[in-house]
């Protein structure tokens, strides 16, 4: 099974199913009177949809070999440590900036100007969650 589409698509399944298998645990409720397991089960189920479409997609695609790279999974993962550090001793802005910045290093061409977007963007979200939702996000 050297094949990366296939592989994607698997991989989004498994996850879907871990994390649609642990929302069962607690009560769904319905759409009028949301349980807390309701928004996770039906994130899990438009996860694994999305991985049985690339499953179904790597069918007709050619095969594209497996190319795992180890440097950029680790700038992603430092990216989201260093979030969670830099979020927990100045603001979450600066860790938001942080993480956008380091993780997008594992991407060519490097574009300072399209990572600065995204961290808008991001920001942008995470202060209408903090107005309109009311989340104590931790922004400035």
């Amino acid at each position: 099974m050297n094949n990366q589409n296939l592989l994607k698509g698997v991989f989004l399944i498994a996850i879907a199913l871990i994390f649609g298998i642990g929302a069962m645990r607690y009560q769904i409720g319905t759409f009028a009177h949301a349980g807390p397991g309701l928004f996770p089960l039906m994130v899990s189920s438009f996860v694994g949809f999305i991985g049985l479409l690339m499953i179904l997609r790597s069918r007709v695609l050619p095969k594209v070999p497996m190319d795992m790279r180890m440097k950029n999974a680790l700038l992603v993962l430092a990216s989201l440590i260093g979030f969670a550090i830099v979020s927990h001793f100045l603001d979450m802005t600066a860790g938001i900036l942080f993480m956008v910045f380091l993780s997008t290093a594992a991407t060519r061409p490097y574009s300072w100007k399209r990572n600065l977007i995204i961290a808008v963007v991001l920001l942008g979200i995470a202060y209408a969650f903090q107005r309109l939702l009311g989340l104590n996000l931790p922004l400035f």
